[in-house]
């Protein structure tokens, strides 16, 4: 019991001493555990900034390589600095189907080298997509020098087909040329989306067949008059004319002989009175047969 009191002191001396060795040994755990975190973050943090930035620099010299590759695949050559073109069609930017389309194109030479003018060419496109052709029509051949400071003007011409009438195209007209070096060109002299004309022809089918429609229509309004006619003309009551007997003193007969006309007044006489034909006859007979 003499040791009772001095275990107890011993115990509440001993007892915060564990109690503040273990919290500081557990805090410093929990700063250090704390401060790991941090700098990994921190790394992790610069790590990702280091990424980006090499997939920055990754990234600038592919979109160049891709550039670079579609001009490469794309193959079409440009049109020089070292000259000009212009274009005039003759009648018009008016394109009528199945009619001839004639156009000027002027080249002109800026630069102190020749260039060769080799072809010119054109073709319709699908408005909406150029890459496709609708119809292509045949490359002039020029093969024409044109010296330094010189102009040079080509001709040409085109037919729309005539289904294409009443619809948009997209025409290119391409002229192709050369320097002294080899070095080839393309100047696309007009690039543009035109509407094709129909053709007004004076004579089509439904232009005949109205005329022959109308043709018809009269000569069936012209029989119909013509019967009205006609039957108003049945309907009327047909007039009798009287004719009278003439006047013998209005004839001269002065030229006749008289025994003729003693003839003709004496049967006119029998005609008008018929009784006395069977009196005559009869004495005719009574008097052949007292013979």
């Amino acid at each position: 019991m003499r040791f009772l009191p001095r275990l107890l002191l011993l115990a509440l001396l001993v007892l915060p001493a564990t109690l503040l060795l273990g919290g500081g040994a557990g805090g410093s755990l929990a700063v250090a555990q704390d401060a790991t975190e941090d700098e990994e973050a921190v790394e992790d943090t610069v790590v990702e900034d280091e990424d980006d930035e090499a997939e920055v620099e990754e990234d600038e010299p592919t979109d160049l390589t891709e550039d670079k590759e579609e001009e490469d695949l794309s193959g079409e050559p440009k049109a020089s600095p070292n000259a000009d073109t212009t274009i005039l069609f003759v009648k018009g930017e008016d394109f009528p189907a199945n009619n001839i389309v004639k156009f000027l194109v002027g080249f002109t030479n800026k630069g102190s080298e020749d260039f060769v003018v080799e072809s010119l060419d054109a073709s319709f496109r699908y408005p909406q997509d150029y890459q496709f052709f609708i119809q292509n029509f045949t490359a002039l051949p020029l093969n024409t020098v044109v010296p330094p400071q010189k102009q040079a003007t080509f001709e040409y011409s085109f037919i729309p087909a005539e289904p294409m009438g009443g619809r948009p195209f997209g025409l290119v007209i391409n002229l192709n040329y050369k320097d002294v070096n080899g070095n080839v060109f393309q100047d696309a002299v007009f690039n543009q989306t035109v509407t094709i004309v129909e053709k007004e022809d004076g004579l089509d089918g439904e232009t005949i067949f109205m005329y022959m429609f109308l043709a018809g229509l009269g000569l069936l309004v012209i029989v119909g008059l013509h019967q009205l006619l006609e039957s108003r003309k049945r309907k009327r009551p047909v007039q009798k004319v009287e004719m009278g007997t003439s006047n013998q003193n209005d004839v001269d007969m002065s030229w006749i002989p008289q025994e003729t006309l003693n003839q003709i007044m004496h049967s006119r006489r029998d005609k008008a009175s018929p009784r006395r034909l069977p009196r005559k006859r009869v004495q005719k007979r009574a008097v052949g047969s007292d013979e």
